[in-house]
């Protein structure tokens, strides 16, 4: 019986599987219609009978961005039930008089009022009847919704009316979602609006994970990735899916720490470039964590690891605007007719672009198993090219160009931009596409080194079989400093452990569980709070921190505790790493494909290919140079070296000649 992790991303769904002689791995296109057919079909090519399937899933995502999510209603206090869209009347952009919001996911015709009323001190100020709860419910089942938020004042402090609306509207056959279990922290906007997102998607996801659970093996475990590179039950994603927004992306980064530190490398900037996006994080010796992001124009509160996202993929569409610029992306073709040269569809891609110039070979793209047909590209990319003067080679180099800009542009948000010098970092990249363009964006960015592990076009998927299960917990307790010693802050962390352990207990039963404890603090008197692991004394680590971060501290002013945060963690059993014991420089003659040409800066040269899987630990070659392997190539340009280390990685140095 096996354990498997899959990834579904928007152009392909990866499966990795751990086997006595190393992974047993299948990559094939997605089936956006039903991303459960694709999974199925993939483990019956393995012939796999999976004990435990780790899945990172876009269903949520995808539901969100592309608005197919159920028809939801929203119920909050009496007076209170336009909140979820009038927020904080930020605008997109604060100049622009003529922006316009995203529209709200609940219609105006289904947001309700109830009576009740929770005091800021989480005391009863206005009784909530049965026959109240009971006449709600019976408004919103005839509204037509399929799905419910409910967001009352203040219920983190005192939850009865919201369990009380909450059993009517179930009683009634409604999908229901509390704020109370969802986010269970002051910021009522904040609340309300990731409730409504968990109500919204709730339905899709427990259609999809059925599904899916119905064709696995029985007694088959499904577990979900979520957000935060922890993995739940599929009956946790269920109840919960707005913790699986960014459940993809998030395998890759749990995945390239591991690798990280296995290598030796504790900076890194991971790189993920898919057909569809590309994700990039920073890692500076564990996690980066973030807790809040805006998706579908509705801010989602939740535990996530801190990844950016840039529409650029293998698979973003390039065209020429009206003035005669190139732009790539962010409309992919996915799957589905994707690139050109997969004969579906004219759409030119990222993917085409990199055949076209001999980045790609055609009898070694997965595998082998899928055809491409490169005699359409050159008609192709001599059409894009000729509205602004360019040859095909010069179009189809103009589309690499632009894609790694934006990836440019990305990877300095997340360390430039955040005080962090790229050059003190290594470059790992993974993803289908990510080592075809990795050593050059080391170049702009001024990194040295750029690591590529084993199978990196399934990396994210190697993710899930390194996670282990987490459930996240949070309470507003909003105690100052001054009236608050350590005893009572360590006493305040009880009813919140209790809480994890039971929850855990029913997570994952009989198992070791690890605890992990996080306070929410700040200077009283400011809007913004920082996240301090609660040590020996989490007011020095505050005023400490708070400098770090911002250029100064006030040892004498008082702090304020705004939330209790405990992260229970669950340590699964994950493949290892096994070194290699013997080193050879010279690369064996049966790894070696041949040379064949490509084109850089504009000139056509010979480029040696070789197999990834018959490379040997110690083996040395210089570029240009490509590497072929089933779920991805890596490109080495010229001027750039490579070396295999113990692991299998690629490690490259960048170098910076052409």
């Amino acid at each position: 019986m096996a354990v498997v992790g899959v990834d579904t991303g928007g152009t392909f769904t990866d499966i990795i599987c751990r086997t006595g002689q190393g992974f047993a791995v299948v990559k094939l296109p997605s089936t956006p219609d039903d991303p459960s057919r694709a999974i199925l079909e993939g483990l019956a090519r393995l012939s796999l009978t999976p004990a435990r399937v780790m899945h990172g899933s876009t269903v949520a995502t995808n539901a969100l961005l592309e608005r197919r999510g159920a028809v939801t209603a929203f119920v909050a206090n009496a007076g209170f039930e336009d909140i979820i869209a009038i927020g904080r009347q930020n605008r997109p952009d604060l100049y622009d008089l003529a922006s316009r919001k995203e529209p709200c996911l609940v219609a105006q015709h289904l947001r309700f009022g109830v009576p009740g009323r929770i005091s800021a001190e989480g005391r009863v100020v206005e009784e909530l009847s049965i026959e109240d709860a009971q006449e709600l419910a019976a408004r919103v089942a005839a509204s037509g919704a399929d799905s419910v938020a409910v967001c009352l004042l203040f219920s983190f402090l005192a939850p009865e009316h919201e369990l009380l609306v909450g059993e009517a509207l179930a009683e009634a056959g409604l999908s229901v979602s509390l704020s109370s279990d969802i986010l269970a922290e002051f910021r009522e906007f904040e609340r309300a609006a990731t409730t409504v997102a968990n109500a919204y998607v709730a339905p899709v996801m427990r259609a999809y994970l059925g599904a899916l659970a119905q064709g696995l093996p029985d007694g088959a475990q499904l577990c979900v990735m979520q957000s935060s590179g922890g993995l739940i039950s599929a009956d946790t994603a269920r109840r919960e899916p707005v913790r699986t927004v960014l459940s993809g992306p998030a395998g890759g980064v749990v995945a390239a720490l591991a690798v990280g530190k296995a290598s030796g490398f504790d900076k890194l900037i991971t790189f993920d470039m898919g057909g569809t996006s590309t994700d990039v994080s920073l890692l500076d010796g564990a996690l980066s964590m973030a807790m809040e992001t805006v998706l579908a124009g509705m801010p989602i509160k939740t535990p996530m690891l801190d990844i950016h996202t840039v529409g650029a993929g293998g698979g973003s569409l390039a065209a020429m605007d009206a003035g005669g610029a190139l732009r790539v992306g962010p409309q992919s073709a996915g799957a589905n007719p994707g690139p050109a040269c997969y004969g579906r569809g004219d759409g030119l891609t990222v993917t085409d672009a990199n055949l076209f110039l001999g980045r790609l070979a055609p009898d070694h793209f997965l595998g082998g198993a899928m055809a491409l047909y490169p005699e359409r590209l050159p008609e192709l990319f001599t059409a894009l090219g000729a509205a602004s003067g360019l040859s095909a080679t010069e179009a189809a180099e103009g589309v690499v160009a632009v894609a790694e800009a934006a990836m440019e542009r990305a990877i300095r948000v997340i360390s430039v931009e955040r005080g962090h010098d790229p050059a003190e970092f290594a470059l790992l990249s993974y993803g289908g596409a990510g080592g075809l363009h990795a050593v050059s964006l080391a170049r702009l960015l001024g990194v040295e080194t750029v690591v590529v592990p084993r199978h990196p076009g399934l990396f994210s998927a190697l993710g899930m079989l390194l996670a282990d299960v987490v459930r996240d917990f949070s309470e507003t307790v909003m105690a100052a400093s001054d009236k608050t010693d350590l005893i009572e802050v360590a006493g305040l962390f009880g009813t919140l452990e209790t809480r994890a352990r039971q929850v855990m207990a029913e997570e994952a039963p009989g198992a070791r569980m690890v605890l992990e404890r996080q306070l929410d603090m700040r200077y009283k008197g400011q809007s913004h709070e920082l996240p301090i692991r609660f040590v020996a004394d989490p007011f020095l680590a505050f005023h400490n921190r708070h400098e770090a971060v911002f250029g100064f501290k006030h040892p004498k002013d008082v702090i304020e505790i705004v939330t209790l945060r405990i992260r229970a963690r669950v340590i699964t059993e994950k493949p290892a790493f096994e070194e290699a014991e013997h080193y050879v420089a010279a690369v064996p003659a049966e790894a070696k494909l041949g040379q064949r040409p490509l084109l850089w800066r504009g000139q056509e040269q010979p480029a040696m290919w070789y197999e990834r899987d018959k490379l040997l630990a110690g083996n040395h070659f210089d570029g240009p140079a490509l590497v072929a392997e089933t779920s991805a190539t890596t490109f080495v340009p010229p001027g750039a070296s490579v070396r295999v280390d113990g692991l299998g990685n690629l490690v490259i140095a960048a170098g910076g000649q052409d």
